[in-house]
């Protein structure tokens, strides 16, 4: 009866781990770090930007992220923005599928586990 509810463990993480590997397959596009939009001051003597916030320049679009182990920033064009925060957005779910993979390889882990050590007490 132990070796059935063992192997169904298994059976429903493999199912899982498949599931999240379709999600992965399923993303184009990924990138690491953040996306910040935002408006600037330009310092020109009389411009209206100075004082009135809603006459700022902008919007701009930075991309933060690590390069060899040190931040770097690149500007982005508004048309580039929309697909690099979903690369982001892509990158953060592939991270919490991950390790929602370690947990069910894990289970099949703890699974083969039990199912081994019962039969080595028999």
């Amino acid at each position: 009866m132990e070796s059935n509810k063992a192997q169904r463990t298994a059976d429903a993480a493999h199912v899982r781990i498949r599931h999240i590997q379709e999600q992965i397959l399923a993303m184009d596009y990924v990138s690491s770090g953040s996306l910040v939009t935002r408006t600037k001051v330009c310092g020109r003597p009389g411009c209206r930007c100075a004082t009135d916030p809603a006459a700022r320049h902008g919007p701009y679009h930075e991309w933060g992220y690590m390069q060899d182990g040190r931040q770097a920033h690149r500007m982005v064009s508004a048309d580039q923005a929309p697909l690099l925060k979903q690369a982001i957005a892509n990158y953060r779910a592939i991270r919490r599928l991950l390790r929602a993979w370690e947990r069910q390889t894990i289970r099949v882990l703890q699974a083969q586990t039990s199912e081994r050590t019962k039969i080595h007490k028999a």
